[in-house]
């Protein structure tokens, strides 16, 4: 044992700062949880604070929340349903490509939106959308139609949540199956070629097959969303017009605790949160290795 640490000393080092943050921000934080079961109060300590069981846990009775684990599984299941395959249609897209410098323009342009912050995103979206000034209501002005209240409508906000994600993110998540489809066999599409198969059956019979292992990581890691939808997308565009259908689990936790002071229910609903995530993502692993023997471990 001692051999080996000594022989591969040099990569241990590299990863030393990477563990040791990760023990500082996902291990060592973890002690919090148990404010989930104290009433913990500003001013004093976690460790002194008076034990209270369960009953910072009695937001499930809350018809509030309730509304709020609705619109966060509306939202999610709707994000997830197109964008789960949006970045996958894409990567096949740019894989036809025969023109590399068309190819790396596509590319760059739709890795582009994925280095903006939310908060430039939402600023976009104001801009774009504003009942009086937006380009958006101008062209329906002058195409003849009246005015929509985008930002405060409560029809509008999840496509606007739905179509704002798939235009950030779509591109940067072609990578992986991008570098998938590069690990594929180019003698496979020359064999198909002989054979007489076209290009959609050489997607359906080579390509798609190839991305498989990849999609299926994926899946797994992205069955957590369907809990933690994103703060950082839902609050900058929450408002106390839209607030019915956009206030979700993310930004019903920072509302109960900073807020509003409730620091012991809004860890309890935090922690349930991650139970519940950690629970899907088991499943879904467990599930996926038994459908096509492919998973996390």
């Amino acid at each position: 044992m001692y051999a080996k640490l000594y022989k591969y000393r040099w990569q241990y080092l590299m990863i030393l700062p990477g563990v040791v943050l990760l023990l500082l921000f996902n291990y060592i934080p973890m002690a919090g949880i148990q404010v989930a079961f104290r009433d913990f109060q500003i001013g004093t300590s976690i460790w002194n604070s008076a034990w209270v069981g369960f009953d910072n846990f009695s937001f499930i009775q809350d018809p509030q929340f309730l509304t709020v684990v609705k619109n966060t599984l509306y939202i999610s299941v709707l994000k997830f349903f197109f964008g789960f395959p949006a970045p996958i249609l894409l990567a096949l897209l740019i894989n036809e490509v025969t023109r590399p410098v068309f190819k790396r323009f596509v590319q760059s342009v739709s890795y582009l939106p994925h280095f903006f912050s939310w908060i430039v995103v939402a600023y976009i979206l104001q801009s774009f959308l504003t009942l009086d000034s937006g380009l958006v209501n101008q062209f329906i002005n002058q195409a003849g139609g009246d005015s929509i209240f985008f930002l405060g409508s409560t029809e509008w906000f999840r496509p606007m949540v739905v179509l704002s994600g798939l235009w950030k993110e779509t591109g940067w998540n072609t990578i992986l199956y991008l570098a998938a489809i590069t690990t594929i066999d180019p003698q496979l599409y020359e064999s198909a070629k002989v054979e007489g198969a076209g290009k959609l059956s050489q997607i359906r019979h080579i390509t798609i097959p190839g991305m498989l292992p990849t999609i299926t990581i994926v899946l797994i890691l992205s069955i957590p969303s369907l809990i933690t939808v994103g703060m950082d997308q839902i609050y900058p565009l929450m408002n106390s017009a839209n607030q019915e259908v956009a206030d979700v689990l993310d930004t019903y936790i920072l509302r109960s605790g900073l807020q509003q002071g409730y620091f012991g229910m809004a860890t309890a609903v935090g922690l349930l949160s991650s139970i519940i995530s950690l629970v899907l993502v088991v499943g879904t692993n467990q599930f996926s290795r038994k459908i096509n023997g492919e998973g996390l471990w």
